[in-house]
C-alpha cells in the first residue's frame, strides 16, 4: 500500500503575500478562490504536489527542516537573478567548478530553497553529478 504527496506547506505570517512570490517563481496563478487576508492560500501545480500557505502566529527562527529544490528551464544563474529581483535573498553558494551544485536562496519570509542547474545545463552535461548531500 502506498500514499501520495498532496502538497508542500509553507507556514507564513501572510499566506497570500508569500503565495504571490511563489506564484511568480513557478509561473502558476494563486487559486481563484483565495483572497488576501485569508488563513490559507494555495497554488495548484500541473504535476506533483500543490504549494499550500497557512498563517501561523510565530515567525521563522531557525533553518528549514524541509525545503524545495528548483530546476529552472533557463540557466541557473539567470534564474537566480530573476528570483532575487522578485524578492528572494542569497543565502549560500554550493556551485562547483564543473557547473554542478546549487545555490541556496530564501523567500521573503526566510524559507530556504535551492536552485539547481537548469534543464539546458543538465542536457549539456547529463552525467555530471548533481547530488545534493548537504541542504544548506
Amino acid at each position: 500500500m502506498s500514499t501520495s504527496l498532496r502538497n508542500v506547506c509553507f507556514d507564513s505570517a501572510d499566506p497570500y503575500a508569500l503565495a504571490t512570490f511563489w506564484s511568480q517563481v513557478v509561473d502558476r496563478p494563486i487559486a481563484a478562490e483565495c483572497e488576501p487576508g485569508e488563513e490559507e492560500t494555495y497554488i495548484e501545480m500541473p504535476e506533483g504536489p500543490d504549494l499550500f500557505f497557512q498563517r501561523v502566529p510565530e515567525s521563522k527562527i531557525v533553518k528549514n527542516r524541509v525545503h524545495v529544490c528548483l530546476t529552472p528551464d533557463i540557466r541557473r544563474d539567470e534564474e537566480i537573478d530573476r528570483l532575487t529581483a522578485l524578492g528572494a535573498t542569497f543565502v549560500d553558494d554550493h556551485r562547483n567548478p564543473d557547473g554542478t551544485g546549487w545555490v541556496v536562496l530564501a523567500d521573503p519570509e526566510g524559507n530556504e530553497f535551492c536552485v539547481l542547474r537548469g534543464k539546458a545545463e543538465r542536457a549539456a552535461f547529463p552525467h555530471a553529478d548533481d547530488s545534493h548531500p548537504v541542504t544548506t
